[in-house]
């Protein structure tokens, strides 16, 4: 089959109903479409890396079953503090509980991607991973901010990019990646595979 790369007429599609995948995206203008993949996201084996590569391709490997000839993105987030891997908080006092883990102390964010191309083979995995501190919170920070609702939905019960920030201290690394993607990695590795004939795309 004839493979072409990504453009208006043959869109990347996003293997996730992440809002925030989607804007990264929409930023940078890479034609894409959505996608969700049905993948659960609770299991976990190897190290924090490996499990976000691994639940990355199957997100895209899932899409990639029901939408053929179509390069395909898969993406996961997770949050590490020590040894504890953080996921997106069920409640009110699991936010709680991981803003209180990260609150004065540093934790990485690492994201697994891993593209298909149009015949349905892995092309690239890779995950990236940032550093971020977060200053002292006191309790009335973290009842103010579990009450914006923001920390739902978002692995390590936070929005760097919204009123979470007021809580980063420092961060190292790529800051797209603690936003939901590495954009920058992205872009390479769509490159180096074929996906993208040449980046920025001419608007």
């Amino acid at each position: 089959m004839a493979i072409f790369p990504i453009d208006e007429k043959h869109l990347l599609t996003l293997a996730s109903a992440s809002p925030r995948r989607r804007q990264l995206l929409a930023q940078v203008h890479v034609p894409f479409r959505v996608v969700a993949s049905c993948i659960c996201e609770e299991s976990e084996s190897g190290s924090p890396e490996d499990f976000c590569q691994k639940l990355a391709l199957l997100k895209a490997e899932e899409v990639a079953s029901r939408e053929k000839d179509s390069w395909i993105l898969g993406a996961d987030t997770i949050v590490v503090i020590g040894e504890k891997v953080l996921g997106k908080p069920e409640n009110q006092g699991d936010a709680r509980k991981m803003l209180s883990l990260l609150s004065g102390r540093e934790h990485r964010v690492i994201t697994g991607f891993g593209v298909l191309d149009p015949s349905g083979k892995t092309v690239h995995a890779e995950s990236v991973s940032t550093q971020v501190r977060f200053k002292p919170l006191s309790e009335e920070e973290l009842s103010g901010y579990i009450k914006t609702s923001e920390p739902f939905g978002k692995a390590g019960a936070y929005a760097i990019q919204g009123v979470g920030s007021f809580m980063v201290e420092s961060i190292s690394g790529s800051y797209t990646n603690v936003v939901g993607l590495p954009v920058c990695a992205l872009i390479k590795a769509l490159l180096k595979c074929g996906a993208l004939r040449s980046f920025p795309f001419k608007r």
